[in-house]
């Protein structure tokens, strides 16, 4: 029995589920580069995910994103596209109030790596995009933030990898002491800012964000230093801030849970 050819549009299916699972967000000049699809077609595609419940398209950023409904494939779901579905409408939100960006970040072996902001609806944003950056764990205040409150075996396991790097923002690793010292600040306070010598036009605020298993992420505020001092961001925003990553941990476990 000679075996028949695969049918077109179930491949092109396929290949764009597998493409969308590999970022947390995914624009349509992604998407066309990984699967090398024409931007019609593939619209056409994500339209019929979106009506299946499985994609969501955040118009805003041009982008789409994996929601929990894919997990009714038994596959391809996974924590980063979980996060982004939680997270970002109480993100978008909060900056459309207050304009200044946000964004949401996750471990990724010994660093945090960008998986959603909201630079495309602030308009004080220094930057087009932040996604995938990776940033310190010692030096930034997303990272600073997770490194506080996750276990103290994991917190000892990161601080091993990270001063195996080359990287000049992870030189704080090897003042043990003085890193100890902010990182019981951090936790004490509930909150981190990011080292004033790190790209000192601007500052981050950033607090954690838990789920089931414990610190999930961190969620963090960019503003500019000569419109802020730390201390003034503190007072006005930190407690949006916490607010919103409340709320994102509230949704996490329900999906979690689900």
């Amino acid at each position: 029995m000679s075996s028949s050819p695969p049918v077109r549009a179930v491949v092109r299916a396929l290949d764009l589920l597998q493409a969308l699972n590999r970022q947390a967000v995914s624009t349509l000049d992604v998407l066309h580069a990984q699967t090398g699809m024409p931007k019609p077609t593939l619209v056409r595609l994500l339209q019929t995910f979106e009506s299946r419940g499985i994609v969501k398209h955040a118009p805003q950023h041009g982008a789409y994103f994996l929601t929990s409904g894919v997990r009714s494939l038994s596959s391809g779901y996974h924590s980063e596209p979980m996060i982004v579905e939680a997270a970002a409408p109480l993100m978008d939100a909060l900056t459309l109030r207050v304009k200044w960006p946000t964004a949401v970040a996750m471990l990724d072996d010994s660093a945090m790596v960008v998986r959603y902001s909201t630079i495309p609806l602030s308009p004080l944003a220094m930057r087009h995009s932040t996604i995938n950056f990776r940033l310190s764990l010692v030096s930034r205040a997303l990272g600073r933030a997770y490194l506080a409150f996750c276990p103290t075996d994991q917190q000892e396991a990161l601080l091993t990898g990270i001063r195996q790097s080359p990287q000049p923002e992870d030189e704080a690793v090897r003042d043990r002491d003085a890193l100890q010292h902010v990182l019981e600040k951090v936790h004490d306070a509930g909150y981190a800012l990011r080292d004033p010598t790190v790209v000192p036009a601007t500052n981050t605020l950033a607090v954690p964000v838990f789920d089931t298993h414990g610190v999930a992420a961190t969620l963090g505020m960019t503003f500019f230093s000569s419109t802020l001092r730390p201390e003034q961001a503190v007072e006005r925003y930190l407690a949006d801030l916490q607010a919103v990553a409340s709320q994102v941990s509230g949704r996490l476990k329900e999906l979690q849970a689900a």
